[in-house]
């Protein structure tokens, strides 16, 4: 097992920022493996966050973004628990790249449950009908079906698309990472995108 050195808790706080004493259990959990410690420490975040998710998010901040043509924005409401976590610096910045997120990406609605029955059983039989032309048989279309609404939620709502700046991640991560690291419910409330000529 390698040594825990005080350089590497502090590595460890700087890359995930967890707590001394989080880190220093993580260490000693993984053997000393700094990667091994990162996940550790995620696993814990994200039981933590679900216990969270329950919690009323009754405060947080509105924020906007522009984009430097002048011709996209975005606005969006992001709620936390308390005005104390609204104002951090790390609350400040998930709503900033949240927004940029939407100007960026362009989602339709926020999470899954928001998109309408009608608008997903027309989406559905769209699908349906291309993979009948296409010829795929009758089997296994469902299953295909399956994971055309699954890519349809991943283009169309914000928490599941991939984050702009890391293709690895997904917007509901980035907020349940937030709720892990500041321990209280984030909740995304609502946007709205406009671009000029839409």
């Amino acid at each position: 097992m390698a040594e825990i050195t005080a350089a590497i808790v502090k590595e460890l706080r700087e890359r995930t920022g967890s707590g001394m004493m989080d880190c220093k259990k993580a260490l000693a959990e993984s053997g000393g493996d700094m990667e091994k410690a990162i996940d550790y420490l995620r696993e814990k975040g994200l039981a933590k966050a679900a216990k969270k998710a329950d919690r009323a998010a009754s405060d947080g901040r509105v924020f906007q973004y522009i984009h430097t043509n002048f011709k996209v924005g975005a606005l969006l409401e992001l709620n936390s628990e308390t005005d104390f976590v609204a104002k951090t610096d790390e609350f400040n910045h998930l709503g900033h790249e949240i927004c940029m997120q939407i100007a960026a990406a362009n989602p339709q609605y926020v999470r899954p449950e928001d998109v309408p029955e009608d608008v997903l059983q027309r989406e559905r039989e769209i699908y349906r009908q291309q993979l009948i032309e296409e010829g795929k048989p009758a089997q296994a279309i469902d299953k295909i079906l399956e994971g055309k609404v699954r890519k349809f939620y991943e283009t169309s709502c914000l928490l599941e698309q991939e984050y702009i700046r890391d293709s690895n991640k997904k917007i509901k991560d980035l907020v349940t990472d937030m709720i892990a690291k500041l321990g209280e419910n984030i909740v995304v409330k609502r946007f709205a995108r406009f671009s000029i000529g839409e």
